[in-house]
């Protein structure tokens, strides 16, 4: 990741807070837990990020410093090196979490999808409650144990974090299918420190129908509850692996904003992981907002075949075009680790054949990547779509509701302060 420059204040001031912690290093690797090979959280592709002017460096830079950079969905996990590993390391239940890599970001706030959707801890299913709940208390243990990272609940810890040289985290789970039936576990959710939560997953749940399934008619009663409970919380709807009727029904019901943390166009590409124009005009119209994905081989577009930022951030000015600057951010849905290795790995677990794009249905012709240019990790997405759109002549204003003003809104709508 390197580019021979100096690093930013910010990182150095991180990465002396960081000190070389590894997860879950205040015990004994080896003999509390097994210590398996990890990939490196800072360079594991060389040259995968596009250099910058020193003009857009520098103007780049000066903007991180000044503003709260908001990632509406990553992950914070770091993978092993071997991907024959991912399912033994799942089941150990402790998820390495990056702190080299969360230094070098330039992120001051993520929203952390986490491991629990294939956590795979107990039950050999994924979105088990035991399992998501293991997840969510275990990721705060290893918190508490070092300085860089810290837990958000509320936008004053944002706040506070940022001004202390720390990096906040918000926990988030992609679907409540782990509630089953009991409204109240939503609850539980919460007072765990969960502040965002998506619906349904690509499969469908008790709440509604998922984006893989056919049938769609909408959120069942059980979903509604869940949405009116998860509105009195101050919980954030995610509908970005819900089915349109799902999405557009919880829209129609909630009183606060409903997001789609990470997704793309479907105008761009046709596939059922994208979001049609009517869902993300319903989401903005409610106050939400899209946050763009790159997850490789979703927000691929005919123009740009081979995933990279470049298609990336033709999905991002496709919806500008859509619902305007208010309603867009960054949610680039990346880890440390070989995410299209991650993907046909854990397919099976889905009932898919491939997950080149987490989803059922095949994708238009494109070409395979092994990590999307300019998109590779957390440490380099959302501060190189930054730059891509100070490249191309956005103004400071612009950049800073992209990059965080409209989550940062949505946020105090739904927790307050």
């Amino acid at each position: 990741m390197s580019t021979g420059r100096p690093l930013p204040a910010k990182t150095r001031a991180r990465l002396d807070l960081w000190d070389g912690y590894r997860s879950y290093h205040y015990l004994e690797p080896g003999a509390d837990f097994r210590d398996f090979e990890l990939v490196p959280a800072v360079g594991r592709v060389p040259g995968s990020a596009p250099v910058w002017s020193e003009d857009v460096e520098a103007r780049a830079r000066d903007f991180e410093e000044r503003h709260l950079v908001i990632s509406a969905h990553d992950h914070l996990s770091l993978r092993p090196a071997d991907p024959g590993d991912f399912a033994a390391f799942r089941r150990q239940g402790r998820e390495a979490i990056p702190y080299e890599g969360i230094a070098h970001s330039g992120v001051d706030l993520f929203f952390d999808g986490g491991p629990a959707a294939v956590s795979m801890i107990r039950s050999h299913t994924p979105w088990d409650w035991d399992d998501a709940v293991s997840d969510l208390a275990m990721r705060q243990a290893d918190f508490a144990h070092q300085r860089l990272v810290a837990p958000v609940r509320t936008l004053e810890d944002a706040e506070r974090a940022r001004a202390g040289n720390q990096v906040g985290v918000v926990l988030t789970l992609e679907s409540a299918t782990p509630i089953g039936n009991d409204v109240d576990r939503l609850d539980l959710l919460y007072g765990l420190g969960v502040r965002l939560l998506g619906l349904v997953y690509s499969e469908s749940n008790q709440l509604g129908s998922g984006l893989a399934d056919t049938g769609d008619t909408g959120l069942t009663v059980l979903g509604r509850r869940a949405l009116r409970r998860m509105n009195d919380l101050g919980i954030i709807v995610d509908v970005s692996h819900s089915g349109d009727a799902t999405a557009l029904d919880a829209v129609r019901r909630s009183t606060d904003p409903v997001v789609i943390t990470h997704a793309g166009s479907r105008a761009l590409w046709p596939t059922p992981r994208m979001k049609p124009d009517d869902v993300i005009r319903a989401c903005a119209g409610s106050g939400g907002f899209i946050g763009v994905e790159a997850a490789p081989h979703t927000t691929v577009t005919t123009r740009h075949p081979r995933h990279s930022l470049e298609s990336v951030m033709e999905h991002v000015e496709r919806c500008l075009d859509l619902v305007g600057i208010d309603h867009v951010a960054f949610g680039p849905d990346t880890n440390f680790g070989d995410h299209t290795a991650w993907h046909h790995t854990f397919a099976p677990l889905f009932g898919k054949d491939d997950a080149l794009d987490g989803q059922s249905a095949q994708p238009p012709p494109h070409e395979p990547v092994d990590y999307v240019h300019g998109c590779e990790n957390p440490a380099e997405a959302v501060g190189n779509m930054i730059r891509w759109l100070f490249d191309h002549g956005y103004s400071d204003e612009d950049v800073a509701k992209l990059a965080g003003g409209n989550v940062r809104r949505v946020a105090e709508t739904v927790w307050g302060r």
